[in-house]
């Protein structure tokens, strides 16, 4: 599982380079080095290992083809998305496009969640949770699903 959060930086390329702890699980979790990045918003850059992301494709495919929601999340993830494979230095490239869209230039938080890992812009992501904290109605609704 990916837990916790680091702040890194991107290159002038665009290549985030994985923080060891993530690229320790990823290692040991996930063979081979392939990766889809995406994103639903465009706001954060999703690093799904392609295992994971196969998994979500192929809970996608079930749904009919005429299902509105089915065709946005396609039409979003393969807008922001792309194959990437883990170079030997452990930095992946992030899309251009999604990298211009969420503003992922430069200082970045590195954020696990559980299966996959979300790439914020850190000022942004730093302002979000401190407007929005996490409240005492989101400990209840969370402890009524046992958690």
């Amino acid at each position: 599982m990916f837990r916790g959060s680091f702040q890194t930086r991107t290159d002038e390329k665009g290549r985030l380079k994985v923080p060891a702890d993530f690229k320790r699980e990823l290692e040991e979790r996930f063979s081979g080095a392939r990766f889809f990045i995406t994103s639903k918003t465009g706001k954060t850059a999703e690093i799904y290992p392609m295992e994971v992301w196969e998994g979500i494709e192929r809970k996608v495919m079930e749904l009919p083809r005429t299902n509105v929601h089915r065709q946005r999340f396609l039409n979003a993830t393969n807008y922001y998305g792309q194959v990437v494979e883990m170079d030997a230095q452990g930095r992946l490239l992030l899309p251009a496009l999604l990298r211009e869209k969420a503003n992922l230039k430069g200082e970045v938080s590195v954020v696990g969640n559980l299966d996959y890992l979300e790439v914020h812009n850190y000022e942004d992501f730093t302002k979000q949770i401190e407007e929005h904290p996490f409240t005492d109605e989101d400990a209840n609704a969370l402890s009524e699903l046992g958690i």
